[in-house]
């Protein structure tokens, strides 16, 4: 499928970009339900899985409408107001999408999927407000699941994006970014081209502009949004991708002990990824009781934050920890 987005001199002042917390709700739990394994989201996906399964979000409402493969439902991503939305403000505007697009998106879904005995389906058809109540409730607890504990990792890799494509704005102008976002995207004479099966973009009724949305799940193809009477939206991969999952290294550690304790230091040290309280006792040889108490000081001073996944509260290390133990340097003698 190949498909071509003009640009006029307003589309152009009106491109902009954003983080999408939605967009990475649907690309994330379109990875989680593909059939191959990706190896550069493993550690992620081998942490996240077993909780969504545990929990039934792999046959929930996300399962009906975000399929492995092929089209979504486009309510799910509705155009952030700003550069930076919070999952709040997308989930209210999902609430509030007209039954008549509700209608129209079950309708391109059922092209592709047999839908006929689908109870969800059936429910979203004859009363929407109140199965999207629905559907934003289980999106909140697939956030709590999957993606709250990692979101300050992940922010910073798309916030890198965009400060890199600003600067590239400022030093080649607009065309160069929009040249350089995905192998699938080439930009010509005024003309945005995109060569992707399933995904499209175009002007048909559609408001100015494009919405650019970094992502880190999107990889390895880009997706888009075409829907009445928005501006196009196209998701593609952030910059850096590769890094995302990779162990944060740290200095030594001496110097931080000395002023918050060899426990508390030995638990920032292993939150690289998020863990529970029980994990993190383990690891450190420290009671649960003990452990909990110290998480709770961390989580105080604002280098730890906690998430709930299910029964269990997952900790994980803020940025202002990260930087806290990347320049720490070993006393002198």
């Amino acid at each position: 499928m190949k498909s071509e987005l003009s640009f006029s001199a307003a589309d152009m002042a009106q491109t902009r970009f954003a983080v999408s917390p939605m967009w990475e709700v649907v690309t994330s739990y379109r990875l989680l339900r593909a059939d191959r394994e990706r190896p550069l989201h493993h550690r992620w996906t081998a942490q996240v899985r077993p909780r969504l399964i545990e929990a039934g979000l792999d046959r929930g409402w996300l399962a009906t409408l975000v399929p492995a493969d092929g089209y979504l439902a486009d309510f799910l991503n509705p155009t952030p107001a700003s550069p930076f939305p919070t999952l709040a403000e997308e989930l209210a505007a999902i609430r509030r999408t007209p039954e008549e697009r509700v209608h129209v998106e079950l309708d391109m879904l059922a092209v592709e999927r047999d839908l006929s005995h689908s109870v969800r389906i059936r429910r979203l058809r004859q009363d929407p407000q109140a199965a999207l109540e629905k559907i934003t409730k289980e999106i909140g607890l697939y956030w709590d699941l999957a993606l709250a504990p990692y979101w300050d990792r992940i922010r910073r890799l798309l916030e890198a994006d965009l400060f890199h494509r600003a600067r590239q704005v400022a030093e080649a102008g607009a065309g160069q970014v929009l040249g350089d976002l995905h192998e699938s995207v080439t930009w010509d004479a005024g003309t945005l081209r995109l060569v992707r099966r399933h995904c499209s973009l175009t002007r048909d009724e559609t408001g100015s502009g494009l919405l650019l949305v970094p992502s880190a799940f999107a990889w390895p193809r880009v997706l888009t949004r075409s829907v009445p009477p928005d501006p196009p939206q196209l998701a593609y991969p952030a910059r850096g991708i590769g890094t995302l999952w990779e162990h944060r290294t740290t200095g030594s550690t001496e110097a931080v002990a000395a002023v918050l304790g060899r426990a508390r230091t030995l638990l920032l040290a292993e939150l690289d990824t998020p863990a529970s309280t029980t994990d993190l006792a383990q690891r450190c040889g420290l009671s649960a009781p003990g452990a909990s108490q110290h998480l709770t000081a961390l989580r105080d001073a604002g280098l730890v934050s906690a998430h709930r996944a299910g029964r269990s509260v997952l900790y994980a290390r803020t940025t202002v920890a990260d930087a806290l133990l990347s320049r720490s340097v070993a006393p002198g003698p």
